[in-house]
């Protein structure tokens, strides 16, 4: 098996995570246009000119730090902030596709800023590993993308479209008789989505470990990158943002010079390279926080560098984890620690 679970693991720690997501919701008319105090932790905004994407003043990440804050530990809450304040994924539960991707485009919208969705509910997702299961059938998820779409409407939203999900065609991970159906499913999905005004779609396109950029091109195609924005690479994982910049130009030169962007969330001290090399994407140890979100980037080809998967939220339960998109708090205050 290929090192593809890094998307997975955030994007299967996403999943599990996405249904509290739902309570940010409740967040989405009390947005300010610079910084709010939710859950007792001011939050503020990050500078629009160079980072257009919404920090969630009710995140996981600003509850912890106000946790922190109450409590007098003015160490961690220091090093908590360092995740709170930064624009992550919004990752879409199952439930209620609708109202979260409204509440969260809503939140965005009234502080003058972009959402960042992450899209995960491809049915046979994941493989059986940890964040297994998706949509029902074809028709579910069908229904699902069209919900999301409605609560997106007209407001601004930058879209990463199902992680692992073309991956998993090309490594052979996902049974041959599901392709056909996945491949109707994504493209359906992509033309959905950029059928609306302001929506952004990446699909995510695997990362430097997996495999050669030629193994992903032709399913990237059959899956609609030709109408999409571009594609996502290293979403979950830890590779450095130069190697995924390097593997995002060879594959963007396949496929007709799309651009696409980086998760650059836990890639600071790049990958693991100690233990077990089938679980090096699953909480391994010693990594750190990397470049902050901008879409100031270092490659015209690069549209912007984004925190797809949420620091802090565990890859599953390897390594002494919790389950997966559950809070780690020793973990995230490592990663926050190391980050230069």
């Amino acid at each position: 098996m290929y090192d593809t679970r890094g998307a997975r693991s955030s994007a299967r720690a996403r999943a599990s995570a996405a249904v509290l997501g739902a309570a940010a919701l409740l967040l989405a008319g009390c947005s300010s246009s610079d910084g709010d105090r939710a859950a007792g932790a001011t939050i503020t905004q990050q500078p629009r000119s160079a980072d257009p994407f919404w920090v969630n003043p009710d995140s996981t990440a600003a509850r912890r730090l106000a946790a922190y804050e109450k409590a007098g530990k003015k160490t961690e809450a220091a090093q908590i902030r360092k995740i709170a304040e930064q624009p992550t994924g919004e990752w879409i539960g199952p439930e209620n596709p609708e109202r979260e991707a409204r509440g969260f485009t809503e939140a965005a919208e009234k502080s003058d800023r972009t959402a960042l969705l992450v899209l995960y509910d491809i049915p046979h997702r994941d493989c059986g590993q940890y964040s297994q299961g998706g949509a029902a059938d074809g028709n579910a998820y069908r229904a699902w993308i069209d919900g999301v779409a409605r609560g997106i409407g007209d407001r601004p939203a930058t879209v990463v479209l199902e992680p692992d999900a073309v991956l998993h065609l090309a490594d052979g991970c996902t049974p041959d008789q599901f392709h056909e159906e996945r491949y109707d499913l994504l493209k359906g999905a992509v033309a959905k989505l950029k059928s609306l005004k302001n929506t952004k779609v990446y699909l995510d396109a695997g990362n430097v470990g997996w495999g050669h950029p030629d193994q992903i091109v032709q399913p990237l195609r059959q899956a609609g990158i030709d109408r999409a924005d571009g594609f996502a690479v290293n979403v979950s994982n830890f590779y450095s943002t130069e190697d995924s910049i390097a593997y995002g130009k060879q594959l963007s030169a396949k496929v007709g010079g799309k651009h696409f962007v980086v998760d650059t969330s836990r890639n600071g001290n790049g990958p693991y390279t100690g233990g077990d090399p089938a679980e090096k994407w699953c909480n391994p140890p010693g990594r750190a926080l990397g470049a902050t979100p901008t879409t100031k980037t270092t490659d015209p080809l690069v549209d912007a560098y984004l925190w797809v998967k949420r620091p802090g939220e565990s890859d599953g339960t390897c390594k002494g984890g919790p389950k997966a998109g559950q809070w780690w708090a020793s973990y995230a205050l490592a990663l926050a620690r190391n980050s230069k």
